[in-house]
Formats: C-alpha cells, sequence, structure tokens
C-alpha cells in the first residue's frame, strides 16, 4: 500500500498530484516528469513515464519511459499492455511493468521488491523514482532509484499549493493541462547509465505532469533549479498553442520560487511576453503590479529529439536539451522605479521547442 506521510501532503502536495483518467474510452494521455541534476559533472538525467488511451484497445492505447541522459544522450522503452500500469488517484504515484516474474496486477512495491521482481518498468512518487529499461537493439539501459525530499512544490512556502493553470484546471476547458508537481527538491540516490555508476546526495531534483484530451499545437519551455551560487532558487516558465473549448489561444506564464517565496507571472495577472527562435534562444519577459522578469535562455548545442503524445501516438514532434544557458534578472517596481532583486545564471537549463510551425521565430505580439 502507497502511503506518504501527512505533514508531506499538507506542504507540498500539489493540485493534480493524482492519476487523472476517469475511465472513459474518450482519447486521453497522462504524462510525467522527473529530472536530476548532477552540478559536479555538469550533466542532466530527465525521465518522462506516460500512457494513452489507457482503457486498451486502441490504436495509441501503451506507454513509454523516456531518459535524456548524459550529453543529452537518449533512451527510449514502451510498454504496450496498459492493464501494468497503475497510477494513484490521490496522490502522485505511478508505475508501469515490463519484464517481471510477478503474477499479480501492478501495484507500488518497496524498492527492495521492486528491484528484485521488476526486470524491466519504473515506478514513482512525490519521494521516490525508481526503475530499469533497456533498449533491445543497441542493448543501451538505465537502471536509477534515487529518493526525493521536496523543497517547493507550487507556490509559497508552507502554504497552500497552487494550481499551475489557477482554479479553471479544474475544469475540462484548457487541454492539455499542466502542472507543476515539485519545482525544486533534493534527491538522493544512484543511476546506473550503461554501466557507469553516477551516485549523489542532495542533488536538485524537479518534477510536473500533464494530462488531457487534447494536444498542444506548439510550445516552449524553461526549466532550471541549478544556478551559479544561488541554491534556493527554482524557474519553470513556457507557454503554448492550446484548445480552449472550441478556439484555439496562445498562452504563456513564468514561476519562480526564491528564498520562500514564489514570484508568479500568469496571464490572469501580468502582461507576459515572449520571443522564441525555432531553436537556439529564448526570450521572455512579464510584468505586474509588484515585479518584472526577464529571462533569456540560449544554446549552441543541436539538442535532442524526443517523443511526446500526439493526436497519432507517441511522435518525435519536440526538441531538448539540459545544458542550456539561462541568464534571469527579477526586479521589485514601483511608482516608476525598479529595484533589482536577483540576477543570476545558470549553464544547466532545460530548453525545449516543440509542436509543428517553428519555421520562423514565435512572438507573443
Amino acid at each position: 500500500m502507497l502511503t506518504i506521510p501527512l505533514n508531506l501532503l499538507q506542504s507540498t502536495q500539489t493540485p493534480h498530484s493524482g492519476y487523472h483518467w476517469d475511465g472513459s474510452s474518450r482519447r486521453f494521455f497522462e504524462g510525467w516528469y522527473y529530472r536530476v541534476t548532477l552540478p559536479e559533472i555538469g550533466q542532466t538525467f530527465a525521465f518522462m513515464y506516460s500512457i494513452e488511451d489507457p482503457i486498451g484497445g486502441k490504436p495509441h492505447s501503451g506507454g513509454a519511459a523516456q531518459i535524456l541522459g548524459p550529453d543529452d544522450e537518449y533512451l527510449c522503452r514502451t510498454f504496450p499492455d496498459v492493464n501494468k500500469f497503475w497510477g494513484s488517484r490521490d496522490v502522485l504515484g505511478l508505475g508501469h511493468w515490463g519484464k517481471t516474474d510477478l503474477q499479480i496486477s501492478p501495484i507500488y512495491l518497496l524498492p527492495g521488491e521492486f528491484e528484485h521482481h521488476v526486470q524491466e518498468g519504473y515506478q514513482a512518487t512525490a519521494t521516490l523514482n525508481q526503475g530499469i529499461i533497456r533498449d533491445r537493439a543497441s542493448n543501451n539501459y538505465c537502471r536509477w532509484q534515487y529518493e526525493i525530499q521536496p523543497v517547493y512544490g507550487w507556490g509559497n512556502k508552507n502554504s497552500i499549493q497552487q494550481s499551475t493553470a489557477g482554479w479553471v484546471s479544474f475544469l475540462q476547458i484548457f487541454e492539455p493541462g499542466w502542472q507543476i508537481l515539485m519545482a525544486h527538491g533534493l534527491a538522493s540516490g544512484k543511476i546506473d547509465w550503461n554501466g557507469k555508476i553516477y551516485e549523489f546526495t542532495n542533488a536538485p531534483a524537479y518534477g510536473e505532469k500533464n494530462w488531457g484530451g487534447a494536444f498542444p499545437q506548439k510550445w516552449f519551455w524553461i526549466n532550471c533549479n541549478c544556478f551559479e551560487g544561488e541554491p534556493d532558487l527554482a524557474l519553470t516558465a513556457g507557454g503554448g498553442r492550446r484548445g480552449v473549448l472550441w478556439w484555439m489561444e496562445s498562452v504563456a506564464m513564468i514561476g519562480l520560487h526564491y528564498q520562500g517565496k514564489f514570484y508568479e507571472f500568469v496571464p490572469w495577472n501580468s502582461q507576459v511576453d515572449w520571443e522564441i527562435q525555432p531553436w537556439g534562444r529564448w526570450q521572455m519577459k512579464a510584468t505586474n503590479s509588484n515585479y518584472e522578469i526577464e529571462l533569456t535562455g540560449t544554446t549552441d548545442l543541436p539538442g535532442t529529439p524526443l517523443r511526446a503524445p500526439t493526436e497519432d501516438g507517441l511522435r518525435y514532434c519536440c526538441k531538448d536539451t539540459m545544458q542550456g544557458k539561462l541568464n534571469l534578472e527579477l526586479r521589485e517596481v514601483s511608482e516608476r522605479k525598479s529595484k533589482i532583486i536577483l540576477k543570476a545564471e545558470s549553464f544547466l537549463c532545460g530548453l525545449e521547442v516543440g509542436g509543428g510551425s517553428w519555421d520562423n521565430f514565435w512572438q507573443s505580439r
């Protein structure tokens, strides 16, 4: 049985932490993203889990685990049997079994039991990420197990945590939904990447998810919680064209956690502007009645193509690097004056573009 301490739930569990599928046969996907960054060696591991049409028997029914590893190397394993997937409706908890000697319905296992009985698959909660996958063609593999101590959910510390998309995210109006589950945490454990062992203690960790029955036409994403000389700083920003009932809209947001405080720039409280190149440069600026923020993300790396759920199933439709450069400036504004609160930079920023129509840069206005 999956149990999480009550004080942890009260302090960091966000809305939408549970599995969203309602049991219906409508087109549906849910995806989860876990990441751990190793600043000492300048590398990152990102784990992406997904399930599509979990009712089964549909053209795109099935799940997958993808990993973006050292130097943006890529590993993927699909899990076609939806009956080997499990997800908790009440708390963050999910897993998918591939090869196993167990003859039971999938459930959360103690880490030692999972390692013994599950030869391919994964399980993840708010405080654990564990699994093993292998590419059968190349025989490349990854085995991972680390514990997570959440620091920031999505909101002010020791306050009720917020929906990333606001209260309307509880309604089936905006699709897909998006929720940052853990803006910042500390991870300790071990990752075996093709025989090379990476051990870490209190490494920066992050988690988010998305879900729904519709898919964004186009999107971008900037994420970093590993800054030079600023251990208590976490940023997530992004935008996209998404469905709202019967029309499409372009929206973007920036969220920053710094020294226990949450700075939120969203369409209902801020002016958010962006200019995103097809690849290589991400620029955003947002202003509200109290603060303004500017971000510039850049990379000279080519990026790694990743799969994402689409109308046509899991497809290569986005490109990422976890080694982007980011410059950030946060200012307090009042009476036409501005005071710099924070200037920070990172060389381990996650940068992504996805979807179609990236022939030219994308500007908010």
